[in-house]
């Protein structure tokens, strides 16, 4: 059955997002996210490339939660481009093959959706930075599927957590492992003062429907 599991060391893993930047809150001025969604929060995990503090941390702690919960793992995919850089570090930690998965199939060459070499009926855990609604993880894992991998596991570094997003992971039978989530996130922030009450009731709002808020 399809779960989410939260990372135990999940409010360190916020605290090093928002000391680097990786996550920035504006509950005055919305970003706007590619899927049209007003937001009041962006998350930017590819600055964790940009920190070798950061980057060890948070590689580290995927290897911890791989080889706790994903000891069956036979390989791992990562989903182009913000995927990439962590499914190739914990692979080479784990020592095991990696391969990643294109949003689309190239319109030349070989026309690959999925480069590397998958076996059929090999165990693959998907990586991705940020799950949102979900859709580009989960059209990953169908690619993989169509090649005849196993893929119901995916690891991110953050999730929001959306309702439509777990009912999303559910209906595909995907269990998702993230480092850290939303509700962590906004707890940590507003511990640490980097919010007030009211822009945490604000942010708590756009959780409970992000489609329609800011409009």
């Amino acid at each position: 059955m399809a779960k989410t599991t939260v990372y135990q060391g999940k409010a360190d893993i916020a605290k090093t997002l928002l000391a680097i930047g990786a996550v920035t809150l504006s509950p005055h001025q919305l970003y706007t996210w590619a899927s049209g969604i007003k937001s009041p929060i962006y998350c930017d995990n590819r600055l964790i490339l940009s920190s070798p503090i950061a980057r060890t941390a948070i590689i580290q702690a995927f290897e911890n939660f791989a080889r706790q919960d994903l000891s069956m793992a036979e390989g791992i995919a990562g989903t182009a481009t913000a995927g990439i850089p962590h499914a190739a570090l914990v692979a080479d930690r784990l020592g095991l093959p990696m391969v990643y998965v294109r949003s689309s199939a190239k319109s030349h060459g070989k026309q690959n959706q999925v480069e590397g070499r998958v076996l059929d009926g090999q165990r693959l855990v998907v990586m991705e930075d940020t799950v949102s609604t979900g859709g580009s993880v989960l059209t990953a894992v169908e690619a993989l599927r169509e090649m005849g991998a196993i893929a119901h596991q995916v690891m991110s570094v953050f999730t929001y957590g959306f309702p439509t997003s777990v009912q999303a992971f559910q209906e595909a039978d995907v269990s998702l492992y993230t480092l850290t989530d939303y509700a962590t996130l906004i707890g940590v922030a507003q511990e640490s003062g980097l919010i007030k009450d009211a822009e945490a009731a604000m942010l708590q709002q756009f959780y409970q429907d992000p489609w329609s808020f800011g409009k």
